[in-house]
């Protein structure tokens, strides 16, 4: 580190192709920036370990590598989910972490969840792949169902899945949500009708996974949950992954338990992998659309999260409290070193 420097702001991985918006936001307020790419706590606590501030958008850092940090101060996620962050142990250390607010993606993943739903529904992969090969009939596609007058259920009604329901509504489906999280009356007040799990699942004809990813709700759809369904039913996830079981799905597409699924991301998360390969059996079912984590994509939400997270990281660091923070640190944590 330069003497000048008041200290480093280690970016432990992104996909971003640069850093340079970084790098303006970090180097401009008198602070050292250092990039890599971790694919493993081990090399985050490697190369990581005497950083003042951590930027992470997929690599996880858990217990082992809050407990090896020797200055750090701030955590702060690229994105909204913090399950790749322990939070418990950031607190515990009296390190602040934070995320970017919904708002940064929402437009993007309530736009990607509908496209995928149409593009599943209507069966437009199906008519692609056909044509291409010289099968030019509507009969490649069949069965195709109308939406309207049938079910649209959402897996939680957060600020995302609201905006799906807002985009769904005009193709005349009902919708239907479950949350544990809220009362019966707010559901209402957005014109869906609230419901259980079981008959969300037992009732829908489309079915969007917007939930996030917990102890709860991991593996939630599994080769018992996705029996329930109705057989003609696409199920959506523009949420975490492994929310799905993918061995199950897998079966449930293959034996005709539901018609389609249609991911913005899978179990085993490539994008946390080194030298991945498409090597998911899901990737050769037919009625399986599959996209690369993409639903939060725009240039615009990139830029957007980009600055939150190094301006954050910055914040924090300059004695400034979070903008966005996830946790609350009590009065009394164990101390971290200031930064020299």
């Amino acid at each position: 580190m330069s003497a000048q420097a008041k200290g480093t702001i280690f970016i432990a991985d992104s996909d971003f192709g640069d850093v340079e918006i970084e790098r303006a936001i970090v180097e401009g307020a008198g602070f050292r920036l250092v990039a890599a790419q971790c694919k493993s706590e081990d090399e985050v606590i490697e190369q990581g370990r005497d950083a003042d501030a951590v930027l992470t958008q997929y690599a996880r850092v858990g217990a082992r590598a809050i407990d090896a940090f020797t200055r750090c101060r701030v955590i702060a996620r690229y994105g909204t989910g913090v399950d790749i962050v322990d939070v418990d142990a950031a607190t515990r250390k009296g390190i602040q972490v934070t995320n970017a607010p919904n708002a940064w993606c929402a437009d993007e993943v309530a736009d990607h969840a509908v496209a995928l739903w149409l593009a599943a529904a209507r069966k437009v992969c199906e008519y692609d792949r056909a044509t291409r090969q010289g099968d030019w009939a509507w009969q490649s596609g069949q069965p195709i169902w109308r939406p309207r007058g049938r079910v649209f259920g959402l897996l939680s009604f957060g600020f995302i899945a609201r905006l799906i329901a807002e985009r769904v509504r005009p193709f005349g489906v009902d919708i239907w949500a479950h949350d544990p999280f809220l009362d019966a009356a707010e559901l209402r007040k957005h014109q869906v009708r609230p419901v259980s799990f079981d008959a969300l699942l037992e009732g829908s004809d489309y079915l969007t996974i917007q939930s996030p990813l917990t102890p709860d709700t991991h593996h939630l759809f599994n080769r018992e949950t996705l029996r329930r369904m109705k057989r003609t039913a696409i199920l959506v996830n523009t949420a975490r992954g492994p929310i799905v079981e993918d061995a199950a799905l897998y079966q449930a597409l293959a034996e005709g338990w539901i018609a389609g699924a249609a991911l913005d991301d899978l179990e085993e998360e490539p994008a946390k992998q080194r030298d991945w390969r498409p090597t998911n059996p899901l990737f050769r079912l037919p009625n399986a659309i599959i996209t690369p984590h993409a639903a939060y994509y725009s240039e615009e939400s990139i830029a957007t999260v980009r600055r939150i997270a190094a301006e954050e990281a910055v914040r924090v660091l300059s004695g400034l409290p979070a903008r966005t923070p996830v946790n609350s640190l009590g009065a009394t944590p164990e101390a971290a070193p200031s930064p020299g």
